[in-house]
């Protein structure tokens, strides 16, 4: 199994390449932990998503550490990664999203796969029923089953500012419906999100997806649609330099569309993640308490 992991983000509202900035006194990042505990659950392959200019960079403060503990390809996310149809929108300069970023690894992940962003930390259970669902062998039939693990929503918003956020609809453990808010933050009467300038509530314990999937390699073919839907309606959209194909709003699509089912996993691990500069130090906090020698060891790699 491959865990692919989403880091071609710069993290613009963090204020640099959060993914490379170490959270504990190690000198290991969030990375470390996706990559120890996908490890320990039976993945047997990493392939990071990053940025082309990125990777000097990225391998040399976080690939080289782990190549010796397991298998390591990158995949480059490129702006100019359309089809020859397609156009580029004068003036882009933004990457086209998430299902792009996937798209980047479609050439080399050819085995049962699970998805996940860079700076947000899991947990361990959380990779274990991932891991657990993609080792059946029976998730092509007759329509793929896919998976993802549920969040609950109140625990996985930022203090600092808004974050984006899956919103799910769920029932008797499948996923029936996700769309993607990207404006999520707390008020005193309760999270809400932001919807044409106006603000629309959201009970505390909705589920949310944190963008940790998993999928079989059919996904990468019906992904593809979606993003070539995406492209051909660009010229429509009000935003074309920065209009983005999202994971959790194509996954929505094919769910819409009968072409895949999703089995929901809720967890007893507990998310962390850095949006911001300011949630740092909770994080490193948090981080430090699991950082006991049973949970994880004292520095992961040694």
């Amino acid at each position: 199994m491959t865990l692919v992991i989403l880091a071609a983000g710069l993290g613009s509202r963090y204020g640099g390449l959060k993914q490379l900035e170490p959270i504990n006194k190690y000198g290991e990042f969030i990375i470390d932990y996706s990559v120890f505990d996908a490890r320990r659950a039976g993945f047997n392959r990493v392939v990071f998503v990053i940025k082309e200019e990125n990777y000097t960079a990225f391998r040399e403060t976080i690939g080289r550490r782990i190549e010796g503990h397991i298998n390591v390809e990158y995949a480059f996310q490129r702006l100019e990664d359309i089809p020859e149809w397609a156009e580029i929108p004068e003036g882009r300069t933004k990457p086209w999203g998430t299902t792009h970023a996937l798209l980047a690894a479609r050439s080399i992940v050819e085995d049962n796969f699970a998805v996940c962003n860079a700076d947000d930390f899991y947990g361990a259970d959380t990779f274990a029923k991932v891991a657990a669902h993609l080792s059946r062998d029976d998730l092509d039939k007759p329509i793929p089953e896919y998976c993802m693990v549920g969040f609950v929503l109140d625990n996985t918003l930022s203090d600092i500012g808004s974050v984006s956020r899956g919103i799910c609809i769920t029932d008797n453990g499948m996923l029936r419906n996700i769309v993607e808010r990207t404006k999520v933050y707390r008020t005193p009467g309760g999270p809400v999100y932001l919807e044409d300038g106006r603000e629309v509530g959201l009970a505390a314990d909705t589920v949310v997806s944190m963008n940790f999937w998993g999928f079989t390699p059919v996904a990468f073919s019906q992904f593809e649609a979606c993003f070539n839907e995406f492209l051909r309606n660009l010229k429509n959209n009000d935003n074309p330099q920065k209009a983005e194909a999202l994971l959790p709003n194509d996954v929505g699509k094919l769910l819409a569309s009968g072409l895949c089912g999703v089995r929901v996993y809720s967890t007893d691990s507990v998310w962390f993640g850095v949006t911001y500069q300011e949630d740092r130090e909770g994080v490193m906090r948090s981080i430090d308490e699991l950082t006991d020698g049973t949970i994880y060891p004292r520095g992961l790699w040694r």
